[in-house]
Formats: C-alpha cells, structure tokens, sequence
C-alpha cells in the first residue's frame, strides 16, 4: 500500500508508527495505517525474540528509540515466547469526524 505518499514519507510514517505502538502498547490511527503497521511491528518484535547482535542492529536501523529497542529485547523473549507470531491486533473502532475515514487500533497482545 502506498498510503498516498511518497517513498521516503511513507518509511518515516511507518517507522514513527511503529516506534509508538512498541512505546505505548496501544495507539488509534487509519485502519489502513493500522494494517500496513502491523508488519513492521511484528517484526521487530521477532527480532527482539532472536536478540542476536545482528537483530539488534536491523532493529536499532528502523525503530527511533535506542532505549526502547534495548527494552524491547529484554522484554520480548519472556512475554512472547509461547507465540509464533500474529503479536498485534488491529480493532475497528468508530470513524473519524470529519472525513469519515475508517478508524482503528493497534493494540500489542
């Protein structure tokens, strides 16, 4: 999905979007949004489970926060460990006053 923006835009989008559901748990945005985050998140959640220097890495390349990816990896692998995936859940909510856009969000399980 190109969310109706530029390359560069749409990686900065979804990288900001990312660093704020792994901050918050919890954040209300597009539904479009939502689902387009949802792959960013996961893995960056799978790349806290591996917790190896190279992860780390490729983690600290995408999320904006360096202590937030630090906490991430010492969190992630107990309180994801029983799960194969499938970390976030997007919930429809009510649309947007305004523009009507479709509302969701992005909850961490």
């Amino acid at each position: 999905k190109t969310l109706g923006k530029p390359a560069d835009q749409r990686k900065a989008l979804l990288r900001a979007l990312t660093t704020e559901v792994i901050r918050h748990g919890r954040i209300k945005t597009t539904l479009v949004r939502a689902r387009a985050v949802r792959k960013h998140v996961d893995h960056m959640i799978e790349l806290g489970k591996r917790g190896d220097l190279h992860a780390r890495r490729q983690a600290l390349a995408w999320v904006y926060d360096k202590d937030l990816v630090h906490s991430l990896f010492e969190a992630a692998p107990d309180r994801y460990s029983d799960r194969q995936g499938g970390y976030t859940r997007v919930l429809r909510t009510v649309a947007r006053q305004g523009d009507n856009a479709k509302m969701a969000i992005i909850v961490l399980v």
